[in-house]
C-alpha cells in the first residue's frame, strides 16, 4: 500500500485552475485585436494615419519598458552597494 499514492487533491485542483484560466484566456484574446484608433490607421491607406497608429504603437512600446527599466537601474544600483559594502567589510576585517 505504500507504493500507492494518494493523488493531492490541492494539487489537482490548482491544475484544473490552471488549465481553465489557460482556456478562458486564449477564448478571450482573439477579441483583443488592437485599439480602434490603430486598427483604423493601418486598415487606411492614408500616410498620416499610418504615422499616428505607428506612434501610438513606439508610446506603448516604451510605456511598457519603463518599468523594467526602473527596476532594472535600481537594482543594479543596489546589488553594486551591498557588493561594495562587503568589500569595505573583507578588508575592514583583514587589516
Amino acid at each position: 500500500m505504500s507504493a500507492l499514492r494518494t493523488p493531492n487533491w490541492r494539487r489537482i485542483c490548482r491544475w484544473a485552475c490552471c488549465v481553465a484560466l489557460f482556456a478562458v484566456i486564449v477564448s478571450v484574446a482573439g477579441d483583443a485585436l488592437a485599439c480602434p484608433t490603430c486598427k483604423d490607421g493601418v486598415a487606411e491607406a492614408d500616410p498620416s494615419q499610418q504615422r499616428m497608429a505607428a506612434g501610438y504603437y513606439y508610446s506603448i512600446l516604451f510605456m511598457m519598458s519603463m518599468p523594467f527599466v526602473i527596476l532594472s537601474t535600481f537594482g543594479s544600483f543596489a546589488y553594486r552597494a551591498v557588493r561594495k559594502a562587503r568589500i569595505e567589510q573583507e578588508v575592514g576585517a583583514e587589516g
